[in-house]
This record gives C-alpha cells, structure tokens and sequence, in this order.
C-alpha cells in the first residue's frame, strides 16, 4: 500500500514538472519561466554599482533563493526519469545543471556569479508551453509565409537575443577589469554586444583589450551571418513539406520533449511513449 501511494505520489509529480499539457504542468513551467526571468534580471541589477550598493543584500537573497529553487528542480528531474543519465547528458539537463553552479561556485572563485546569465537558455522551454498552432491556409503569399514562419523567426530572434546577452556578459568579464573601462555593467555590455552583433558599430564603447577586440571581431563577422537567416525561413515556409507538428509529451525515460504526433517510441532513449 505504501509502495502504491509512493508511485501515485511520484507519477503525480512527473505529470506536474514533465507535461506541459496538463494544467498544473503548465502552471509548474509558468511559475519556473517567470524565476528564471526573475533572476536574470537580478544578476543583470548586481552588475550595475549603485543598485548593487543600495540592495546588494536583497539582490543576494534573491540570488541564494532562485539557486536554491532550480536546484531542487534539477534534483527532482533526476529522481522522476527512468534513465538519468540521459536526462543529465541532455541540452537541458546540461543547462539546468550550468543554471545551479554559478551562484556555488561564487563562494570560491570571484565574478562567477555573472556566468548565471546562462539561466536565460532555459526560457527555451517556453516553446513547449506556449506551441504555435497550425498553418494559416489561403492569402497572399508573403503573407502565407511571414504567419507560416512567425514561431520559427520568434525563436530566432530569442535566440538572437540570448546570444547578445551571453556575447555581453562575456565581454563584461573580459574588459570590466581594465583601468577606465566603459563596460561598467552587463547591460551596457550587452548593448555593446547588439550594436556590434547588427553591424551598426556606433563607435561610442570600444573594446580596449585584445581578447575583447577579438571577440568583437567574432561579434561582427557572426552577425553578417545571421542577417541571412530570416530569408531563410520565409522562403523555406513558402515550400513546405507535409511533415507534422511535434507535441510535447515528455518521455518518462530521459525526459525528452518534442516527438511526433504518432511517434510511439522516444527518439533519443527508446522507451515507449505513452
């Protein structure tokens, strides 16, 4: 009887941090997108000096707490699969991981705690939360294709986005350390980081430091190839193929999202779906 109400227990709570399509699942990854925004956002407030001067403490209890949370989360994910291991070696088991070390390996090493930035790669997830629906039929054809392709730009731009904000934080660790340094804070880094990320190359913050020249060179040269990458999408969205829309039913082995509607078997462990 015990034995029985602990598989309820733990199958009730795989239903709630696994699968977005039941209520409290969606509410689970909801209330966890909004933590990670959350903390973002505070280590982001950290790196700026006279708010860090005046919450530094509050900012840190925020900081211990988001940790403490994801940690729980990671650990529980590890409980609930059948193949731990997977789920570990895994994107996301990767991310939630690099999510939790930054804020311990701070009380070692210094500045590490601005590498908690990484939490950002998590709001991934969302795209399993809020799915895009179907194929809008008929209309024009530029039309047909930019309401085709808005989920697949959304996620280009989010990721566009999250590459800024890591490019930022980078240089905010390469050049802050020098004498009269203008990248003071993450967010005018991560400014710095668009501005050379688009090409646009305002000249106002310049990078001092060979390392930090280097990668601005790096910034640049990717953005020339990701301006392509728009049109891409549009016109591969013009000439689409008839496969279907992935669901997102977590496999219970590795905890993999994103099968096939009619897929019975996981593709990454091979465990039945149900």
């Amino acid at each position: 009887m015990e034995e029985n109400q602990e598989e309820s227990l733990k199958e009730r709570l795989w239903r709630v941090i696994f699968e977005a399509e039941t209520p409290m699942g969606k509410a689970f990854d909801v209330v966890l997108l909004w933590a990670i925004v959350l903390s973002v956002v505070a280590v982001m407030l950290e790196s700026v000096a006279s708010i860090d001067a005046k919450y530094h403490t509050t900012l840190k209890a925020f900081e211990w707490g988001f940790t403490i949370l994801f940690t729980i989360e990671y650990l529980l994910r590890i409980f609930l699969v059948r193949h731990p291991l997977k789920y570990m070696l895994s994107f996301f088991g990767i991310v939630d991981l690099l999510s939790c070390i930054p804020t311990y390996l701070g009380l070692f090493i210094g500045g590490a705690h601005s590498l908690m930035v990484i939490r950002i790669l998590r709001l991934l997830r969302m795209f399993r939360v809020l799915k895009m629906v179907g194929h809008v039929r008929g209309g024009q054809v530029i039309m047909r294709g930019l309401l085709q392709s808005r989920a697949k730009i959304f996620v280009f731009f989010f990721s566009v986005l999250l590459f800024a904000i890591l490019a930022g934080t980078l240089m905010y660790l390469v050049e802050s350390g020098e004498p009269n340094t203008q990248f003071t804070n993450i967010p005018i880094s991560i400014y710095y980081a668009i501005v050379s990320i688009t090409t646009v190359g305002y000249g106002d913050i310049v990078a001092t430091t060979i390392t930090g020249k280097f990668l601005t060179s790096f910034f640049v040269l990717s953005g020339y190839a990701i301006i392509a990458v728009p049109t891409g999408i549009v016109t591969s969205e013009l000439i689409k193929s008839h496969f279907g829309d992935h669901t997102s039913e977590a496999c219970q082995g590795c905890g993999i999202h994103g099968h096939l509607p009619d897929a019975k078997y996981c593709r990454c462990c091979g465990d039945k779906l149900h």
